[in-house]
């Protein structure tokens, strides 16, 4: 094994039974409560001709997703989800050589993915310090170095769901080196308003170093099959494509994304389920702060619960499994004294908030 390989400590999912095996409701993995489009479903249960390969380029996902967007579709690029996507973009641009390794950034406290990505190509992963748990632009500048290649920044940001703003983004293009490519995963844009747009299509429409990468797993409700988009210069797409699988995204995926974006009423109904009960939960868990119970601002489909009391992320994750829930700790991401929990249907929401309230008056 590769020594940068023998490094990379594997992604862990969110977990979805109790410590007997009894199977929880899952709010762990920020999937969309309401499930996916009756339309994309429809779409899956059609005949698949399983035998026969799927269209290598997914050439009419491509096209449909330039609709949606306003993009070219020979600027996109599919992929297995933006999972794959992200792991790409770095092997495409960072990687060690006789000068030694380079550097992939990204703010403390960003998706686990990151780190994988850089190291799976023998590059190194560099931490900028973050602005109460969410990306300092600044201290990202400041952490640039001669062998920076890649910067990765989620926004929202998973696991913390914070939110940098279009002139906040810009600014951090703008201090960049034009050798540095600026990877903007944007997996829960869906989840914001339409006055929130944070400018990165039109980045990566103007700019030859800008990468933006997007996913169906969380608003559009299709996790489980694996499917994500990036846009971004010719040579970028060229790059991605010349190591991408070659039948990446399967058919049957091809036919639910593209059923998915044909049914935006869907995607306008989760946007205001989220919102709501987002507000709701954030609402009543800020109803704790005396007993040390303080919930991060968020922009996505969850909210990180940190635990600065006598009540621990420990105990109340214990508590939540006893009363049927799994959420997600991450204390191997730094964050030990905090919960991440998926935004379910109202009555997750309302349960989650009476266990967690109740633990909170026990541990006082």
């Amino acid at each position: 094994m590769k020594p940068w390989i023998e490094a990379i400590h594997a992604y862990v999912p969110g977990r979805a039974t109790g410590k007997g095996g009894q199977v929880l409701t899952k709010l762990s993995a920020n999937e969309n409560p309401l499930g996916c489009s009756d339309r994309a479903l429809e779409a899956l249960g059609q005949p698949t001709g399983p035998a026969t390969y799927p269209d290598p380029d997914a050439t009419a996902l491509r096209a449909a997703l330039g609709v949606i967007h306003g993009l070219a579709p020979e600027r996109i690029v599919c992929g297995t989800g933006s999972d794959e996507l992200l792991n790409l973009a770095a092997q495409a641009f960072a990687g060690t050589g006789p000068e030694g390794p380079d550097e992939v950034l990204f703010s403390r406290y960003s998706f686990a993915v990151y780190d994988i990505a850089a190291r799976r190509c023998g590059a190194v992963p560099v931490e900028a310090q973050d602005a109460d748990y969410g990306a300092d632009v600044d201290a990202l500048l400041a952490a640039v170095t001669e062998r920076t290649r890649v910067l990765f920044l989620a926004n929202p940001n998973n696991p913390t769901g914070s939110f940098l703003p279009r002139a906040e983004i810009e600014r951090l293009h703008a201090g960049l080196p034009s050798d540095v490519l600026f990877v903007l995963d944007q997996a829960y844009a869906e989840y914001l308003g339409p006055d929130e747009d944070d400018g990165g299509f039109a980045l990566a429409e103007a700019h030859d170093n800008v990468l933006v990468t997007r996913t169906f797993s969380k608003a559009y409700g299709l996790a489980g099959e694996r499917i994500g988009w990036a846009t971004g210069a010719p040579h970028l797409i060229d790059a991605l494509n010349r190591i991408r699988g070659p039948f990446n995204v399967t058919g049957s995926g091809q036919r639910a994304a593209l059923a998915a974006l044909e049914d935006q009423e869907f995607i306008a109904e989760t946007r205001a389920h989220n919102t709501r009960e987002l507000a709701r939960f954030t609402e009543a868990m800020q109803a704790l702060g005396n007993h040390g119970v303080r919930p991060l601002p968020s922009k996505a489909n969850f909210v990180l619960v940190l635990f600065e009391g006598a009540l621990t992320a420990e105990a109340a994750l214990e508590a939540l499994a006893d009363g049927g829930y799994a959420v997600r700790h991450l204390p191997g991401q730094g964050l030990p004294q905090a919960l991440r929990i998926t935004v379910g249907t109202a009555l997750d929401m309302d349960a989650i908030a009476a266990i967690i309230s109740a633990a909170a008056e026990e541990a006082q």
